[in-house]
């Protein structure tokens, strides 16, 4: 199957803010579940290790994964993308009570008892996180055949996206929704760019 090429393609300020939001959403999970381990965990070396490695490892091999998906067809992309911020956003719902869940099962855990549950929970997102990039870059460099612009640009806007999203959680989101609010707010904006991605694609597939 092979949609005509006007129905896989949006517009490029569209695609700027759909990945500012992605990132500013990803650095609020990271920092909800950080904290969310050190209310089980206590502030821990091995708390620290399991999110840093995690989120390191899970963009890696998502990056990976993201580039080999991203070469099946011209609309796989942005269609991946979305689908991807799709299950970021039901992690990320469910994320919270997961964890505690996790933390019940080894109250008295250590070391590597601890990391390795939390750790396990935790890379199915960041693996979905780490696609997003390769997916977008593939999409952009499909329209404009700049490679590094594409990469550039998409990588900046998303670095930017996360250091908002720092400044938004410290200054106010966390103060007035708390853990569990601030999630609900970043799997809205997750939902919010799979939406604006699945119905653009849609709306010129008809």
């Amino acid at each position: 199957m092979r949609l005509p090429g006007a129905a896989w393609q949006f517009p490029a300020p569209l695609l700027y803010l759909i990945f500012f939001l992605s990132g500013a959403a990803a650095i609020l999970y990271q920092l909800v579940w950080q904290r969310t381990l050190f209310t089980l965990y206590g502030t821990s070396s091995e708390s620290v290790t399991v999110i840093v490695t995690v989120f390191m490892l899970g963009l890696g091999l998502g990056s990976l994964a993201g580039g080999a998906l991203s070469r099946l067809a011209p609309w796989a992309p942005p269609v991946l993308f979305g689908i991807a911020e799709l299950l970021i956003a039901a992690f990320g719902l469910a994320s919270i009570e997961l964890i505690q869940w996790v933390g019940s099962l080894t109250p008295a855990a250590a070391g590597v008892q601890v990391g390795l549950p939390a750790f396990a929970v935790l890379l199915f997102p960041t693996l979905c996180m780490g696609g997003t990039l390769p997916l977008l870059v593939a999409y952009a460099v499909a329209r404009s055949g700049n490679v590094g612009r594409s990469v550039g640009t998409l990588y900046f806007v998303n670095t930017l996206g996360a250091a908002a999203g720092c400044v938004a959680a410290a200054a106010l989101l966390f103060g007035l929704l708390g853990q569990a609010g601030s999630v609900r707010a970043a799997a809205a904006t997750n939902l919010f760019a799979a939406a604006c991605v699945l119905a653009t694609l849609l709306r010129r597939a008809r």
